[in-house]
């Protein structure tokens, strides 16, 4: 029975893992989301794009009219709402831009 020591310590990990679902992630704002939110960036829980944006909208009311026509960047790529989130990555929040 000396080996539910390793196993307890596996456990742990795992229970570890279970946080990491909704760890922090970075959220850029851009443009008229930046004023919604009124600061350039802030961190937001969630283990998808959309439930950090959720989050995010959840902080800072104003974004909702944003969000909506917003486009999502995570690590640079975009991707829809439902793309999976990890750790310290960035999720930026780019509304649509006019002019050149």
């Amino acid at each position: 029975m000396a080996s539910s020591a390793p196993e307890g310590g596996t456990v742990a990990t795992r229970q570890e893992s279970g946080r990491d679902a909704s760890a922090c992630v970075t959220v850029r704002y851009w443009a008229a989301a930046r004023a919604a939110a009124g600061t350039d960036s802030d961190s937001q829980a969630g283990d998808t794009v959309g439930a950090v944006v959720d989050a995010a909208v959840r902080s800072h009311p104003d974004l909702e009219r944003v969000v909506q026509v917003a486009s999502f960047l995570l690590d640079g790529r975009k991707v829809g709402r439902d793309e999976p989130v990890a750790p310290g990555t960035t999720v930026e929040v780019l509304p649509p831009f006019a002019g050149g």
